[in-house]
């Protein structure tokens, strides 16, 4: 069974970081590639961030140049480095990876971004 747990989330300010951390339960990062994905209250979800098995990270528009994704394969774990947090980053960030066809979730951390 593939468990996906992520952290790192809070409260920060405006133009504030957080590092969000992504920790699987095995070798799964090294072998699939995996998103972060974001949901406001009353908002669909959407993906922030991807990362292939090759290391080709592709970033949505509105976090290109703020985001950043790491992988570190020996703890079987992914970041996401968030810089210049604006309020409409607010949201609960979920990790994600597809296996064979299914779709495999975290618990979600709360990034709430305020002054």
């Amino acid at each position: 069974q593939v468990q996906l747990v992520e952290s790192g989330g809070g409260l920060v300010q405006p133009g504030g970081s957080l590092r969000l951390s992504c920790a699987a339960s095995g070798s799964i990062f090294s072998r699939n590639g995996m998103g972060w994905y974001r949901q406001a209250p009353g908002k669909e979800r959407e993906l922030v961030a991807s990362l292939t098995t090759l290391g080709n990270r592709n970033y949505a528009d509105s976090v290109k140049g703020r985001f950043a994704l790491s992988r570190d394969n020996a703890k079987n774990t992914v970041y996401l480095q968030m810089n210049s947090l604006k309020p409409e980053d607010t949201a609960a960030y979920y990790c994600n990876v597809v296996i064979l066809g299914h779709a495999f979730w975290g618990q979600g951390t709360q990034v709430t971004v305020s002054s």
